[in-house]
This record gives structure tokens, sequence and C-alpha cells, in this order.
């Protein structure tokens, strides 16, 4: 007997459906937003026969992407300005600021994502230089690519007193740490209202032009402040939004009151201990290469201890940016602090997060797991700035760089993963992401496909509190929100530094994910669906 159908009921036939619960479906039904069926065609034509049916034409229909760390109105001002990640050379890199500095009166010139490191110069642009290339009396930001300094025009220091004599500001140097920060909110205001929309609709369309049905705003007073989150909060957009808060508190009510004030998800995200490797402020242990600095610390374990005692306390998700391995023996000294007095269970019960997580040593790994603390994590960083003869190897050494990023250690001792891209700071394609993940650069951190698509769907919905044990899954009472992919051959593999086991084979008992070898095309979004309403579509 056929089931009865609503009009809202859709069946999409004729593809290959990534699903636990059917691993060799080629149909699935939708209605009223929730996934009802998922099977074979022929029956799913007798169960809903006056379903609307969406003939898939063999393409991939896969659970949606969640990207858990992403700076939508940053991603958004690369997108529709200055992008300096294709500067060749320091030359090129003024040549482009030059050419969008004619081309364009904005209130602020701002560019992003540039890279000594990959430049002959070695060395980024001056103010001089910056200032010859906008011409007098333009306020400029150029922001690096880690997004932890940048160089700016006269004019934009000017305007910007406190930002001299603050730390990080050294005369002929990029701007860092408070004087990095002072500046970029003074950035961001000078903008206006119908920049920072335009920007913000550009960040989410191409979000969901790539398969994301959500993500993750990591904000905070000293990224982006109160007026960005607010107003990102109310923008309306198929692409949902949840924002994070990098703000420390003390206390329970303090906590709640600042959720209330800006109707934020969460006190965490970038919540800054330390900075960045490649702008050489995140904490660590012993110096960088060269330099006599072991970086920038922001909160000890005691500020570390309280904001996780006073959002434990309050219900609230705590969480942290930490990246260098002497920040990571802060967090963990405040999350181990706060476990002794109420008990690791309880604190696990809070689902806290720790964003980037990159030079972590074993006892780091088993106490993160311990205290249920989830690792946001962005494989592209590994893409872009490991390997021996990277960034990274540069910044530190071969030998500590070769530590970085170990996520299939992680993964083994119960850490949950995550996966995102820190976006505009590396680019939000979350095919890339789960390619970096599976194919690390150093031999023995990378996890399998299957484990990275994981981390980059039901991981990330994790991360963001949902653990209904269905989101980022396409099963029956799932949520519809799923990608369409124009992809070729669907593979098993293990993970790459074993032997490649690649099988089309249904007996296998493992869904089939479109082949990630290096060099291989991603596969390309033709339609996005978000609790069934098509957020994009070719």
């Amino acid at each position: 007997m056929a089931h009865s159908t609503a009009v809202s009921t859709q069946l999409l036939i004729g593809g290959r459906i990534y699903s636990s619960s059917s691993l060799d479906a080629t149909a699935m039904a939708v209605t009223d937003g929730m996934v009802v069926w998922v099977g074979a065609d022929r029956p799913g034509r007798a169960l809903y026969p006056d379903a609307e049916v969406v003939e898939l034409d063999g393409a991939f229909v896969a659970p949606g992407f969640v990207d858990p760390h992403v700076h939508v109105t940053g991603l958004g001002l690369q997108l529709i300005g200055l992008d300096l990640a294709r500067a060749r050379s320091l030359a090129h890199c003024l040549e482009l600021i030059r050419e969008y500095a004619a081309a364009h009166d904005d209130v602020v010139l701002t560019g992003q994502g540039w890279d000594e490191t990959g430049w002959p110069e070695q060395r980024p642009p001056t103010l001089a230089e910056v200032d010859a290339a906008v011409g007098p009396g333009r306020m400029a930001y150029l922001v690096r690519v880690d997004a932890h300094s940048a160089v700016v025009s006269t004019p934009m220091l000017a305007a910007v007193p406190r930002a001299r004599d603050a730390a990080g500001y050294t005369a002929g140097e990029p701007l860092r740490a408070a004087a990095h920060h002072l500046v970029r909110q003074a950035m961001i205001e000078r903008l206006d209202r119908t920049q920072r929309d335009r920007a913000r609709r550009a960040a989410l369309d191409h979000a969901a032009a790539h398969g994301v049905v959500s993500v993750h705003e990591c904000a905070g007073p000293e990224i982006s402040g109160r007026t960005d989150i607010t107003e990102l909060l109310e923008f309306e957009h198929g692409v949902e939004v949840r924002a994070y808060w990098g703000e420390a508190v003390r206390s329970a009510e303090e906590a709640t009151a600042l959720m209330k004030e800006l109707g934020a998800h969460g006190l965490a995200g970038d919540l800054f201990v330390d900075g960045s490797i490649g702008s050489h402020t995140a904490w660590l242990r012993a110096p960088y290469e060269g330099r006599g600095t072991t970086g920038v610390s922001y909160l000890d374990a005691d500020a570390i201890a309280a904001h996780v005692r006073a959002c434990t306390e309050a219900g609230v998700q705590a969480g942290f940016h930490a990246i260098g391995d002497g920040a990571i023996d802060a967090v963990v000294q405040g999350f181990s602090r706060v476990a002794a007095e109420v008990g690791a269970p309880a604190l696990a019960a809070r689902g806290h997060r720790l964003e980037h997580a990159e030079l972590l040593d074993a006892t780091h790994i088993a106490k993160l797991a311990e205290y249920g603390v989830i690792a946001s994590v962005q494989p592209g960083f590994d893409a872009a700035w490991g390997g021996s003869d990277g960034m990274y190897a540069r910044r530190l050494g071969v030998e500590r760089a070769a530590a970085l990023n170990p996520f299939a250690a992680m993964a083994a001792a119960g850490v949950a993963l995550a996966i995102g891209s820190d976006a505009p700071v590396t680019a939000l394609n979350p095919w890339e992401a789960v390619r970096a993940a599976a194919h690390h650069r150093t031999p023995g951190h990378q996890i399998s496909p299957r484990a990275a698509f994981s981390a980059a769907t039901r991981g990330a919905w994790r991360a963001g509190g949902v653990r209904d044990g269905i989101a980022g899954t396409l099963v029956p009472g799932a949520p519809a929100s799923y990608a369409i992919w124009d992809a070729t051959e669907l593979v098993v593999a293990a993970a790459s530094d074993s032997v490649q086991r690649w099988s089309t084979d249904p007996r296998s008992r493992v869904p089939g994910l479109p082949r990630l070898d290096p060099g291989t095309p991603a596969p390309a979004c033709l339609r996005t669906v978000h609790r069934g309403t098509v957020i994009h579509q070719v």
C-alpha cells in the first residue's frame, strides 16, 4: 500500500545517496524539510506516487557541509575586494594594490591574503610602499594570510593613535597583537552598512555554492566587534549562522548576561590564547627559529579556568583559539583545574571547543579527550604551510613542524574533530579540506576520507551543540540538509599512509565518496538544500 503524501513531498531518484541506512541507495524522499525514506528508485516510486520527482541523472547526494570556523564579513570583503593571496612577489602585491586603488574609491581600501614566505623578496610591504601604492590620503588595511598581522597606510594608522602605544607595534614592521586588533576594529567600523551587508551576502552565497548549509561565525571584540555580530545575526540568508563570541568572563552571571546581550550561541571561537605561527605570535614553549621570541600570550591558565568554570556553570559552550604548545599547555591547565572541581564528566557534558589545536603532544591529546573538548581544525593550514619546506618548517624547524596537526592521533584518542576553513585564512571549500586531511603532508597524521567527511558534516554539527545523532546524515528523521554534486566514480579509501584499498564494491558496506586523490577535480555543486529549502542551484 502506498504512503499518503503531501504536496510538499519530493522524491529524488536516479542518483547515488550517501546514507548509512541504505548503502546502495539511489533515491530519497523528503517531506516538510525532513528525510522520510531512503532506498531504491522503484520502491520509492511505489511508496510516493504523488511526490514531486527530482531526476538526479546519476548525481551524488550527500549531507550538507558545516564550516565550524568562519569570519563571514572578512570572507566577503575578500571576495568582493582586493584578494592579495594571488600575489606572486612583493612587487606583484604592490602592483595589485595600485591597480585596485586606481579603480575603487572605498572609504578604506581593504586587501587580504598576502604571504611573504612565498615571495622572492621574503618580506612584507612597508608603510611607505603601501602609501605610494594607494596614493596620498587613502586609508588602507592589508591583512596577512593568517589574519594575525597587517600592513596599513599612514592615514589608517593615524586614525587609531592608540595603536602606536599598544603591544605589537614596532615601527617598520607589520602590526601585530593589540595594535593590529585596534586597527582592524577601526577599519570595520569605517565601512558602511551597505558594504558590510554586500560582503556578508557574497560570503554566504559562496558557502552555499560549495555545499555548505551552516557556518560558525567566530567573532569577538578584537576581531569584528559588537556591531558586526549584531548585524550578521539580523542578516537573512539560507545558510544558517551560529555565532560565537570570543570574550573571557569570570562568572556565570557575566556569561549569561553577555550571551543575552549579543544573541550569541557560545563564548568560544576566537577567544585568543595566542596568535599565529606565520605572524610569530603563536605562543610556543621554545623560541621561533632565528628569533628570540616565543610568541604572544593573551590569556593565562587562571583566566582560562575562570572562563571555563563560568561557562560550565551557566550551561554555555566555552572555547579558545590556541595554536602553539605554550598556549595549549595553558588551556589544558585551565580545563584541568575546572575538572578537579566539577568532575570531567560534567565538563565534557558542555562540549567545550578548542580552535586550531595545532602544536599539541600526547599529554594534551589525552586530556582534551578526557574533558570532552571538541577540536575545530583546519586541514587547509597543513596543505598551505606544512611539509619539510613549508612556512611551518621555516618558522619552527623541520622537527617541530612535523608535530603539527596530528589528526590521526587526536581521532584515535577519542578527541572529536570538526573540520573547517577559518575563511578567509584558507578557502571555504569543504572537499579540499577533506582532501587535505586525508593527504596530510606529514606521514602518520592523516585520517581517512570518510573520517574527514564525517568531521566536516556530523562532527561540525556536534561542535555546534547538535548531538541528536542524525544531524549531518541522510537517514529517515534527519533534517533534509544536503548537497547534490556532479561527481564521477565513488570509491572507498583507507587513510593515505596505508596501502590504498580503493573499491567500488557495495559488499564493503561502507558508503563511497568521490575520489580525492591529489590532482583530481573536486566535485562541483549543483544544488544545496537546507531543511528542505533550496539555497543554491546552478
